[in-house]
């Protein structure tokens, strides 16, 4: 078991009238993990965001966030607040008044860059709206916009420090106005950089943390980079809500963010898991074909049963004792094993069948 990092609690909780508890979100080492993501379409496109929003809800996500840089970008956001019952953050980056009125339209929470709204006057103003609207608001420092006071490059091995010098500095501006109803991040796309920085918030702050890089690529180059800045970090018990920023489908960040806290125990799965030999030369099948056959029988199955799909007798029956129903191939038949027990042996052309037949029976 993962020892989570003591921090505050954050409650982000959704405006929408008549929404209800179910729309509150904690975030802290108390609470599950948040998995969030961001809308990749127009702000002003109300139903279509909508419609994506709920996509995200159903695959997973407890948290909304969307890009609100124009007048017309918040005064849609809240015509998308009241269609939601989820809490949607509001991402904001150069503009005090956007932020303002962002909160003004029901964000339960709002991102801002320390490196982009920098006047104190214009903080001070946020502030003070986000208590009266009992908004939470994630302070997210970007290596790629961080900048020293003279405008020049932040040399490589200077940018960690850099940007923890600027979390402090605006933490402080909040904590000196009485407001703590924070979430902290700090992203970079490099995968040690951001290791490294988002430990030395977590030594400095008790507040919660947001883990993700800024950007990771196309989805499929995501997984890793995301996978070990991500999981190395999570399972240090650093990170209280993720968010894996690929380009492409919302919904394909949602789907690696998950998988990295299944693989950790850190979310509890609710669809069959298929394990499966890396296969050799001992296989008397096509262990692969038969898988994906296997992983396509047992699709929209709800729940989290673990299903081993095994070529030969070298690793079958002990994989087989560890999972809910198992297949251990042999040449031109199969045999099925239930809860490690080998209850029956089959054709080939009779494996998927059988499979079903004992998943009705669990």
């Amino acid at each position: 078991m993962i020892k989570r990092r003591k921090t505050k609690t954050v409650k982000v909780t959704c405006t929408r009238v008549g929404a209800g508890a179910s729309g509150a979100v904690e975030i802290g080492w108390r609470a599950p993990i948040v998995i969030q993501s961001m809308t990749k379409v127009p702000t002003t496109e109300v139903a279509h965001c909508v419609r994506q929003i709920n996509q995200l809800v159903k695959a997973g996500c407890r948290l909304v966030r969307i890009a609100v840089p124009r007048r017309a970008d918040t005064a849609a956001f809240a015509k998308i607040v009241q269609k939601v019952n989820v809490p949607l953050i509001a991402d904001v980056h150069f503009s005090p008044s956007r932020a303002i009125e962002a909160i003004e339209a029901g964000a339960a929470k709002i991102r801002l860059n320390p490196s982009n709204i920098r006047n104190r006057r214009d903080v001070h103003r946020i502030i003070d709206a986000a208590k009266m609207h009992k908004t939470a608001i994630r302070i997210g420092v970007n290596e790629a916009s961080i900048r020293d006071l003279k405008k020049q490059p932040v040399a490589m091995g200077k940018r960690t420090a850099l940007m923890l010098r600027e979390m402090k500095k605006y933490v402080r501006l909040f904590e000196n106005r009485d407001f703590s109803r924070l979430v902290l991040s700090a992203k970079s796309s490099d995968t040690l950089r951001t290791i490294e920085i988002n430990r030395s918030i977590a030594r400095t702050f008790e507040y919660p943390i947001h883990l993700g890089l800024t950007h990771a690529g196309l989805p499929e180059d995501a997984q890793t980079p995301s996978a070990i800045a991500l999981g190395t970090l999570l399972a240090e018990g650093i990170g209280d809500t993720i968010r894996v920023s690929a380009a492409g489908n919302p919904l394909l960040e949602t789907k690696i963010a998950k998988q990295i806290l299944i693989a950790l125990g850190l979310y509890e799965r609710s669809e069959p898991e298929v394990i499966v030999c890396p296969t050799c030369a001992r296989a008397e099948i096509d262990v692969v074909k038969l898988a994906r056959r296997v992983k396509k029988a047992v699709a929209g199955i709800d729940r989290p049963l673990r299903i081993a799909v095994m070529g030969c007798i070298v690793n079958g029956p002990g994989e087989a004792a560890d999972a809910d129903l198992a297949v251990c191939a042999a040449t031109n038949k199969a045999y099925i094993y239930r809860n490690g027990r080998r209850i029956s042996i089959v054709p080939e052309d009779k494996i998927i069948p059988a499979l079903l037949k004992e998943l009705q029976k669990l």
